[in-house]
């Protein structure tokens, strides 16, 4: 991960894939959001949703899952090619504006990506810089099916 002074606003990168199987859809469920419309076809039929739909939070955990992944990936290029390892980043106080827009049935594959919207520094904390970046996620048919404003602490160079 680069520092603060390297992000760019308007920078945006996809994040990574991910198809929800009906498989997948019922283990997350039956473990964190037991609703009837994720573990049973018929029940999903039946539901607003028109079919077996992912929990809002199986979509938000890939989400996450996949943007470490690609921070990792990063990081061992980056030491592969012999260069200093980026800096890790700091938690994140929050979100906003969180929407689960269409919704995510078994067999749809979401594209994830991710664009700066906002940076500036901290005022309490000088060696932080605070990001705000629009992560959404994007069916295989073009509908925008998720979408958050995360913050993030991002190191200041030294």
């Amino acid at each position: 991960m680069p520092y603060f002074e390297d992000l760019k606003i308007g920078h945006r990168e996809e994040v990574g894939s991910f198809t929800f199987t009906a498989e997948l859809i019922k283990q997350f469920a039956s473990q964190f959001d037991p609703q009837p419309f994720h573990l049973d076809e018929e029940e999903g039929r039946r539901s607003l949703f028109g079919g077996l739909a992912a929990s809002g939070w199986h979509v938000g955990s890939v989400g996450m899952k996949l943007l470490v992944a690609k921070r990792r990936r990063g990081a061992e290029a980056a030491a592969a090619a012999g260069g200093v390892a980026d800096p890790a980043w700091g938690p994140s106080p929050g979100f906003r504006d969180l929407k689960w827009l269409k919704p995510v049935l078994a067999g749809d594959t979401l594209t994830y990506a991710s664009e700066i919207i906002s940076l500036r520094e901290s005022a309490s904390k000088p060696e932080w810089g605070i990001m705000q970046a629009r992560t959404t996620a994007t069916n295989q048919r073009g509908e925008m099916a998720y979408a958050f404003t995360g913050i993030a602490f991002v190191p200041r160079r030294p």
